[in-house]
């Protein structure tokens, strides 16, 4: 006998929550009220794989910017981080990043996800 086998659509998120409005990421007041919104933000898995892949390519560029003095390194870490999670939340989450509205924030986020992600801690299908 065949096991049934479920697929998702990875263009689509699913619909559990709505999604935080852009004033109420703004108007948070620390790391703690933001991170949850946030995580709503990020519901799509190719997109926090794109992060991921992103983050971790901005930390090798950032490496190899240390080693070789050579400043384009800083700029491919900073293409590499922010152009692949911009391509995840306009191809796969279709939304606006969290980086318009809360920068500091958002940059922490993409962090503590990528260490999430990296340690398999992350729960989310």
């Amino acid at each position: 006998m065949r096991a049934r086998h479920h697929t998702r659509s990875l263009a689509n998120p699913p619909a559990a929550q709505p999604r935080p409005d852009r004033a109420r990421l703004a108007s948070c007041r620390d790391f703690a009220e933001f991170y949850p919104l946030y995580l709503a933000e990020h519901r799509n898995v190719v997109n926090r794989r794109l992060h991921f892949i992103g983050s971790t390519l901005a930390l090798a560029c950032l490496f190899l910017l240390v080693f070789t003095a050579d400043p384009w390194w800083l700029a491919a870490a900073v293409g590499c981080g922010y152009g692949l999670a911009w391509i995840g939340h306009a191809a796969f989450e279709r939304n606006r990043p969290a980086t318009f509205s809360c920068p500091l924030f958002s940059l922490m986020g993409d962090w503590v996800m990528w260490w999430q992600t990296l340690t398999r801690t992350d729960r989310r299908p």
